[in-house]
């Protein structure tokens, strides 16, 4: 009964840390998550208010900013005025899949605006970006961009250089089995040339011994 009280102790000790672990990873997580939704409602107020963009526009460029600023390629983006004219900005009713990709999430609205990225250390010139976002009402589902460095691209040269491998593995096969087929041909070859040689040897004995039976040593008187 004693061992069986520890057990239960312990087991509820377990459950009451792993609980408090996870309430504080959840504690060190908020405010980080809390800053980056104040700076996206601060963009879309200022692109609303300030350059009369389109709610759900600018919600979209304030999501594309925070996308782009995590890439390897670039800080920031920036909208100028012009980002939001009917040149550079739209909202389309589309009522079908997102994209017939990944993303087959079906929206009410494709939302497109362009910004400018602003590249590292501001190294080189900025970049044309294009932003597109499927709503349904005021709800982002589906995001996508041009991203000047996609993650497939690594993954695809990790295929073509297994592929490379693999075509070099075949072809020292090709030369272990042509040599093999060389050796073969040789014993075969040699096997041929020594029953030759037996068969020549075994005639010749034969006739040798026919000849002394014709012809039989005479008796002396």
């Amino acid at each position: 009964m004693d061992r069986t009280n520890v057990l239960r102790r312990l087991l509820r000790l377990v459950g009451r840390l792993a609980t408090f672990a996870a309430g504080l990873s959840l504690i060190c997580t908020a405010p980080a998550y809390a800053d980056q939704l104040e700076q996206h409602n601060d963009l879309v107020n200022r692109f609303v208010n300030d350059m009369h963009a389109d709610p759900l526009v600018a919600d979209c460029a304030a999501h594309g900013n925070f996308v782009a600023s995590t890439s390897t390629a670039f800080d920031h983006v920036e909208f100028p005025p012009s980002s939001f004219d009917s040149a550079h900005a739209s909202v389309t009713p589309w009522n079908d899949s997102f994209d017939e990709g990944k993303q087959r999430v079906k929206v009410d609205n494709i939302v497109i605006v362009e910004g400018l990225g602003i590249r590292q250390n501001g190294d080189g010139d900025p970049a044309d970006l294009k932003f597109r976002c499927g709503y349904v009402g005021a709800r982002m589902l589906a995001f996508s961009w041009n991203d000047p460095v996609p993650p497939a691209r690594a993954h695809q040269s990790g295929s073509t250089g297994s592929q490379a491998s693999s075509g070099k593995h075949k072809s020292v096969k090709g030369k272990h089995s042509a040599s093999g087929k060389t050796t073969k041909n040789a014993a075969g070859k040699s096997s041929k040339a020594s029953a030759g040689k037996s068969s020549r040897a075994t005639s010749s004995k034969s006739s040798s011994k026919s000849t002394a039976k014709k012809h039989p040593a005479k008796k002396t008187q």
